[in-house]
């Protein structure tokens, strides 16, 4: 109760506070109302990064659902090498995103990265990846997949382990294709995991950062600036805590509403079996 009481009450209440403040932390605090919050939600900057956030959200999402359900499918198949591919899947959740980023820039790298240098063989002009504007978020997207479809995978692979094997054989007497299984059967019952996937990815997004700071610093002209970046910058570059402590409770009230709107929408579309 000490330690949650001191890093967790505390810190949060202390954060709110500064939000309504001017505080470099070598000077006293200056209160300043809802300064902060207006000067953030009227400035370009925050729009850029909202948009920012979204655009990865959008691709990033959908494709972890998509992908993590294919491996969970391929590695419910029953062979004696399902153990080492399931591990071979989880190996880079395992990794570290320091680890992780620094590989994916060496192999997005325009100059010296394997990607590119297959896009050359093939007589292809690969794109400059991370300082290209138009590619340095979709090559974060790349990554993160990368990193997080092992995890997801195995979500979903315990909810495949789950259903109950008589739908399957009923919908086989009754003459169903592997289509018509997947779609009748195998998602519905996997709606509940996928909701849980889809509302921990939906949070996990918004707090984007470590494969951003490392990969791109928020560039090139600010094309992956996303919240948890700018709260850093300003946080521990500029020690414009008021500031920072005010886009995190921004930040707060996104994830807040967007949760609760899936929330209230799963009741239409997750099927929970009686």
């Amino acid at each position: 109760m000490l330690a949650f009481s001191v890093f967790s009450v505390f810190s949060i209440s202390f954060s709110f506070f500064l939000s309504f403040t001017d505080w470099d932390i070598l000077t006293p605090f200056s209160f300043v109302g809802f300064k902060n919050y207006s000067n953030i939600l009227h400035s370009e900057e925050f729009w850029r990064v909202l948009k920012n956030t979204l655009y990865y959200m959008v691709l990033y999402i959908p494709l972890i659902i998509i992908f993590s359900i294919v491996v969970a499918l391929l590695l419910n198949v029953k062979s004696k090498a399902t153990n080492i591919f399931r591990t071979i899947f989880f190996i880079p959740v395992l990794t570290s995103w320091v680890a992780a980023a620094m590989l994916w820039r060496w192999l997005l790298s325009p100059y010296y990265g394997p990607i590119n240098a297959i896009f050359h063989f093939f007589g292809v002009s690969g794109p400059n990846w991370l300082y290209d504007s138009n590619w340095a978020m979709p090559a974060i997207v790349l990554a993160s997949l990368w990193k997080d479809v092992g995890y997801f995978g195995l979500i979903f692979l315990s909810g495949l382990q789950a259903i109950d094997p008589c739908y399957y054989e009923a919908a086989e007497i009754d003459g169903a294709s592997a289509i018509q299984k997947f779609f009748r059967i195998t998602f519905p019952l996997l709606s509940p995991s996928v909701f849980f996937v889809l509302i921990i990815t939906s949070i996990n997004s918004f707090q984007l950062f470590p494969q951003v700071m490392i990969m791109t610093q928020g560039g090139p002209f600010g094309s992956t600036e996303v919240f948890m970046e700018r709260i850093y910058s300003y946080a521990f570059k500029y020690y414009e805590m008021g500031y920072a402590s005010a886009y995190s409770w921004i930040l707060f009230v996104f994830i807040f509403l967007f949760t609760i709107i899936q929330w209230v929408f799963q009741k239409r579309w997750v099927h929970y079996e009686t």
